[in-house]
């Protein structure tokens, strides 16, 4: 009968059972990649990734720190148009083993055999263990084999789709220095692609000149110029960034702030205000120094280094480019 099983027996088998339930969602926690992250908002196009660039090849690290709203499309993931659905641990055939493993144990209990039939709970254990053992390697083979299907050649990797919805395969040309600051060997092709507003060369001089002024201002931790260079929402991370740095004792040094090349990603008009995003690789000495006593404590404070970033700058009607939002890329 039923009440011959003890406590024990059924507190076991809901144990057993929840970690059955655990193996069906590993597989997609360990499809989550972690990254170097951005802050700031880039308007409605704040968690759409801008376009590539020869200055900045690969995809910009995505913004995580935002106080723009994520839309509602955003948070699910849509399969491809006639794409297979993938079966779940407990859906399709896994499921209905699962199903009828737990309905004739149940049956078996009540008619007083037992969840485990004639061999006895521990071995009622065994079987369940060894059936979800099997159904999830089972599970994950075929995942993987799905995954490598579509991942072919030009239909899976995020860099090609988003190569190709940018004007192209191949990558606009860049307009390296003096280019951008100098005016002097600017070509017009290298802003025809995704400038919807025409960038003129005032404004390319305008973002380089912005480039220095924030980064030497970051580094004196001068907050009344940051203040002015950026918007409050740019200004609230930066500040948090060198209110963490006082509390750990040191100060990011930065000096000798040098743009070498650079692109525009995409340039835009949106409600009452214009944004620009600029990849943009420049050199500089940067380094972290003991707030008391000046000692290096990482870094190099002699020898300059180059990062490449992508910068977004907004500016309303009769004001000026301020800096909305910054990105980090693998490229240093």
């Amino acid at each position: 009968m039923f009440s011959a099983v003890p406590r024990f027996a059924k507190i076991a088998a809901i144990v057993v059972l929840a970690a059955a339930s655990s193996l069906a969602t590993f597989d997609a926690a360990d499809a989550r990649r972690a990254g170097s992250s951005g802050f700031g908002s880039r308007g409605t196009r704040t968690f759409d990734a801008p376009a590539v660039t020869r200055t900045a090849p690969t995809q910009a690290a995505p913004i995580d720190r935002s106080m723009t709203q994520r839309p509602q499309q955003q948070t699910t993931t849509q399969p491809p148009l006639g794409a297979p659905q993938r079966p779940g641990l407990f859906g399709g055939f896994g499921g209905s083993m699962i199903g009828g493993l737990i309905a004739g144990g149940l049956l078996g209990m009540m008619l007083g055999h037992g969840f485990g039939g004639g061999v006895g709970f521990l071995g009622m254990l065994l079987q369940i263990g060894l059936i979800v053992l099997l159904i999830s390697f089972a599970m994950r083979f075929f995942a993987n084999r799905q995954r490598t299907q579509y991942a072919a050649p030009g239909s899976g990797s995020s860099y090609n789709m988003n190569a190709m919805n940018n004007a192209g395969a191949s990558p606009r040309p860049s307009f390296s220095i003096p280019s951008i600051g100098g005016g002097a060997t600017a070509a017009p092709t290298a802003r025809q692609a995704n400038d919807e507003i025409g960038l003129q060369q005032a404004d390319l001089d305008r973002f380089e000149h912005l480039l220095t002024e924030i980064q030497s201002a970051y580094g004196k931790e001068d907050y009344a110029t940051l203040r002015r260079l950026t918007t409050p929402e740019a200004m609230s991370y930066l500040a948090e960034e060198l209110g963490e740095n006082a509390t750990s004792g040191v100060r990011n040094s930065v000096s000798d702030v040098r743009l070498l090349q650079g692109d525009i990603a995409e340039a835009w008009r949106e409600d009452n205000a214009e944004y620009a995003t600029l990849a943009m690789r420049y050199s500089s000495i940067d380094a972290m120094v003991d707030r008391a006593t000046g000692k290096l404590v990482d870094g190099d404070d002699r020898n300059p280094s180059e990062t490449t970033e992508l910068w977004t700058f907004v500016r309303k009607p009769g004001s000026d480019w301020t800096l909305s939002a910054i990105q980090g890329t693998d490229l240093h």
